[in-house]
C-alpha cells in the first residue's frame, strides 16, 4: 500500500540494497519496482521468509511491517537477519498480539521497534521531504491512483478495500 511504497522510496533514497517489496497485489509490486525496489515477492508465495532470506543473502538488515498486521510483523521479524532490525510501522488493532521467538532478541541480537508517523519531527522533516520531491528524488505523485469528488467517496473506499488504489485525492469537485 501507500505506506509500504513510501518505505520503498525511502529505502532506495537511503541507498539500501537490496530493497525487497512484499505485497499481495501484483500492480503494487510493479509500482514498487518503479519506486526503487530491486526485488519483489508475492505475499501469497508459500515461503515468503525463505524468498526474502535468499534475496538478501541470509535475512534483511532492516524489515518494515507497514500493514498493521500481527501476522505480517511475525513474517518481517522472521525474515530479519542476525543483528537486524524489524520496524513495526502499520497500526494494528489493539487486541492483536504477535508471537515472536524471544531468544532471537538476545541470542541473535535482533531489534524490534515501533515507528509512529515515521518517527518524524514535522518542522524538520517536511521541508526536507519537499526539497527531495522538488529535486525529483521522492516521486510521491506516482502514489496517486485517482482524483475524485466527495460524491465519489463510497467508490473511493471500495477501491481501497479492493486493493486497487494506493492513494486517492479527494476534492470538492473532481476535475
Amino acid at each position: 500500500g501507500g505506506v509500504g511504497l513510501s518505505a520503498v522510496m525511502g529505502a532506495a533514497l537511503a541507498g539500501a540494497h537490496p530493497v525487497v517489496a512484499v505485497d499481495t497485489v501484483p500492480s503494487k509490486l510493479s509500482l514498487a519496482t518503479s519506486l526503487g525496489a530491486t526485488h519483489v515477492v508475492s505475499a501469497s508465495e508459500p515461503d515468503v521468509v525463505g524468498a526474502i532470506r535468499e534475496l538478501t543473502g541470509g535475512g534483511a538488515d532492516h524489515a518494515l511491517e507497514c500493514v498493521g498486521s500481527a501476522a505480517v510483523l511475525e513474517t518481517a521479524f522472521a525474515a530479519t537477519a542476525r543483528g537486524g532490525t524489524t520496524v513495526a510501522v502499520g497500526l494494528p488493532d489493539p487486541s492483536h498480539r504477535a508471537a515472536l521467538p524471544a531468544v532471537t532478541l538476545t541470542g541473535e541480537g535482533r531489534v524490534l521497534r515501533g515507528s509512529y508517523m515515521g518517527s518524524a519531527a514535522p518542522a524538520r522533516d517536511i521541508p526536507r521531504l519537499i526539497r527531495l520531491w522538488e529535486a525529483g528524488k521522492l516521486p510521491v505523485e506516482l502514489l496517486r491512483t485517482s482524483t475524485l469528488g466527495f460524491d465519489d467517496l463510497p467508490a473511493a473506499f471500495d477501491e481501497l478495500a479492493a486493493g486497487r488504489a494506493v492513494r486517492q485525492l479527494l476534492r470538492p469537485s473532481a476535475s
